[in-house]
């Protein structure tokens, strides 16, 4: 008698809202335009709300092994103040990650003050290929803006 009173009490509400909320994701899903996005910050499925708001300054296209990859980040959006900077280069075709950097709480002036203040971002490639870079900037608000390029290695 007990066991089913524990049954009811407890475990059938968890039922029923597991299949409660299974219907009701289910039903927004199946609307057009709608999708599940569960890392807004992975390199393909997000893309900028404010357009191309930012701009890496001092990518060549091509560099030697023995060359860092030296790259800062400019911000051309006045209304983007802060943010998390994230740098990650991509072998080009393959998507595999290569190299990452990242730069939190990243505050600057409306002056163009280029990213990472205070730092810089300096990656050596040892492997010739064709490579892509990828700048994602992330606000408190989660308002992400981001940019890209490719460059190769000799």
């Amino acid at each position: 008698m007990a066991s089913g009173r524990v049954f009811v009490v407890f475990l059938l509400p968890v039922i029923f809202s597991v299949v409660f909320g299974s219907v009701v994701m289910a039903d927004i899903l199946d609307k057009p335009g709608r999708e599940l996005n569960m890392w807004p910050m992975s390199h393909s499925g997000s893309s900028s709300s404010h357009g191309s708001s930012l701009e890496i300054i001092g990518l060549s296209k091509q560099y030697s092994t023995s060359d860092p990859v030296e790259i800062q980040i400019k911000v051309n959006d006045s209304s983007f103040e802060c943010g998390d900077l994230y740098v990650t280069i991509y072998s080009a075709g393959k998507g595999d990650v290569i190299a990452q950097g990242g730069f939190f709480e990243q505050c600057f002036l409306k002056a163009n003050q280029v990213l990472p203040v205070g730092d810089k971002f300096s990656k050596a490639i040892d492997n010739p290929g064709n490579y892509e870079i990828v700048a994602d900037m992330v606000s408190k608000e989660l308002k992400n803006i981001s940019t890209s390029g490719t460059f190769s290695v000799k």
